[in-house]
């Protein structure tokens, strides 16, 4: 099920020929941009491949869903698990994919063990936690320069105590490829020193305390199910100017309860694949770097089934095509100056 992308013989020398390791295979002009700067694409609700249509409903979830799913389990689980499921490619064929951002929804069941935590979207994972990360970080082994960006959220059912448990988890599977939290670090900068993961953690309290963790990364979401509509948002959200640091602009449509009601018979995936061209085309219309309309993350659904994630590793090619990258001749003062058509401008 790979689900690599080609990443075409224009653009050859800059990405390699596969997704694997694209990031080693960055044209060396781009090692010095920020990765905040950068075109990373990514995974939305990266882990329901292994939801478990075995498992209770959500707790977030309305009380009628939970009561339907407990007393009629064999009608609503199946149709709650065709509308959850946003990925068919497990977390290492995702990586493989050439995905460099994992969305990583977490959650302690009330039903199960002490320790034991899993990833949700609407029913809980088969997959551990601390399986995956550990699964994740064998992946970064076998790819030393490659980075990956781990964004935990949701938190459903998450004590203090859990919380701690995690962060332990956390650092004793990943170690020194844990980049601290500061200044957004370039892949020379964390190539020099090792370091392999930037680790968000949307629970502000938690982060406070622990250097390793980096706060929650703003996720744009149009919660749109019409393509257009969702195009509309994002619009909106890039004329109102980017995040400073990293951030997420997710082209995934999400279903409502009036469209689901109408369309009984279908899924996510079947709402989703026939509007990917016209997704794709939006995203391939976008250019990373510094500048207020300016994207860094793209997330989307069912990675592999289309070029999304090709696209977005090419939008790089333009931060060299306008020559905004930085350069060694261009310090002056002993501040690094960026380049944007021959015409220095601050970073």
């Amino acid at each position: 099920m790979g689900g690599q992308a080609s990443t075409g013989g224009s653009v050859q020398s800059l990405l390699g020929t596969t997704n694997t390791d694209w990031m080693s295979a960055l044209c060396p002009l781009l090692r010095d941009v920020p990765l905040h700067h950068l075109s990373i694409p990514g995974s939305h609700d990266t882990m329901t491949y292994c939801l478990n249509k075995k498992s209770p409903i959500s707790q977030t979830q309305s009380r009628l869903l939970q009561l339907l799913g407990k007393v009629l389990p064999c009608v609503t689980r199946p149709v709650v698990l065709r509308w959850s499921i946003t990925q068919v490619l497990d977390v290492t064929e995702q990586l493989d994919a050439g995905v460099r951002y994992l969305d990583l929804r977490i959650a302690h069941m009330l039903v199960g063990s002490e320790k034991n935590l899993h990833f949700v979207h609407m029913v809980y994972t088969t997959a551990l936690v601390e399986d995956t990360l550990t699964e994740i970080s064998e992946w970064l082994e076998n790819h030393p320069r490659e980075v990956v960006i781990l964004a935990c959220r949701n938190f459903e059912g998450m004590t203090e105590d859990l919380h701690e448990y995690l962060v332990a988890c956390i650092r004793n599977i990943f170690g020194d490829m844990l980049c601290p939290r500061g200044d957004l670090p370039t892949l020379n900068q964390l190539w020099s020193r090792g370091q392999q993961v930037i680790l968000s953690y949307e629970e502000e309290s938690v982060v406070s305390r622990h250097g390793e963790l980096w706060p929650g990364i703003p996720y744009w979401w149009g919660d749109q199910v019409k393509a257009q509509e969702l195009i509309q948002y994002l619009e909106r959200m890039k004329s109102c100017g980017r995040p400073g640091g990293l951030f997420v602009a997710g082209i995934n449509l999400t279903e409502n309860l009036a469209y689901v009601l109408g369309h009984p018979s279908q899924s996510l995936r079947k709402m989703t694949l026939p509007n990917l061209p016209c997704l794709s085309t939006w995203v391939r219309e976008q250019c990373p770097g510094p500048g207020a309309q300016c994207t860094n993350i793209i997330a989307g659904d069912f990675i592999g089934a289309d070029t999304f994630v090709g696209d977005v590793i090419r939008l790089n090619e333009k931060l060299l095509r306008c020559s905004r990258v930085p350069f060694a001749a261009h310090v002056e003062c002993g501040r690094e100056e960026w380049v944007w058509g021959g015409v220095p401008a601050s970073p």
